[in-house]
């Protein structure tokens, strides 16, 4: 019975997907949102990539992260679609979708430790590891959960630069930005965050890979 089933699900599959590739990517997706609502949530520690970018355009020009979201992680998955092929896109949205589902289902419920923003240098440091492994199984099967995973997916791939100095180079470029707005040192303690969690997932995308 239970391989009948397998079957089946395998069969509603797109070409091209696989069940443990859709499988890892929902992991993944449950370990970000996980990472994102106990910690980075609370931590008061700011983002690099997209999510950094709009809340710098929402402190200078007053335009809405909602709008300027949409706007920028679009672009990245329609950028990412063509260059990678329609394999990603379907990924992404296992992965986007099921971190809006994981989200969903953890808002349920109090956070675990609601006092974590009083120890910013723990925060940053374990805001890095759910990130981190989190993304890195979308981007090891070949999924984007977020803008910022589909960019740097799609200039490694142009350039064969690897991921996590991508990860870095953007990171770094909005975070300096928003030393505009924001006091120094939360900034270092961005910088920690985005550091170790962009080493993480490239760790994670080339484990163990054939020819790596």
């Amino acid at each position: 019975m239970k391989t009948k089933f397998l079957q089946f699900i395998k069969k509603l599959l797109p070409a091209g997907l696989t069940l443990s590739a859709c499988l890892t990517a929902l992991l993944g997706s449950m370990i970000l949102a996980f990472g994102l609502y106990h910690i980075h949530s609370l931590s008061g520690v700011t983002e690099g990539g997209i999510l950094g970018l709009t809340l710098l355009l929402d402190h200078w020009f007053s335009i809405s992260p909602a709008l300027s979201g949409l706007i920028l992680n679009t672009a990245c998955y329609l950028v990412g679609w063509k260059v990678l092929g329609v394999d990603f896109i379907w990924y992404s949205l296992i992965s986007g979708g099921g971190f809006s589902l994981f989200y969903a289902v953890f808002e349920q419920f109090p956070r675990i430790y609601p006092d974590i923003a009083s120890h910013p240098l723990i925060a940053a440091i374990l805001g890095a590891v759910f990130v981190g492994v989190g993304a890195g199984l979308s981007v090891r099967v070949g999924g984007a959960s977020g803008g910022d995973d589909a960019l740097a997916m799609t200039l490694e791939h142009m350039t064969h630069i690897p991921i996590q100095w991508l990860y870095l180079v953007s990171d770094l470029t909005v975070l300096g930005m928003s030393l505009t707005y924001i006091p120094l040192r939360r900034i270092l303690y961005s910088l920690l965050t985005v550091v170790l969690s962009g080493q993480i997932i490239g760790w994670i995308q080339n484990y163990k890979r054939p020819n790596s």
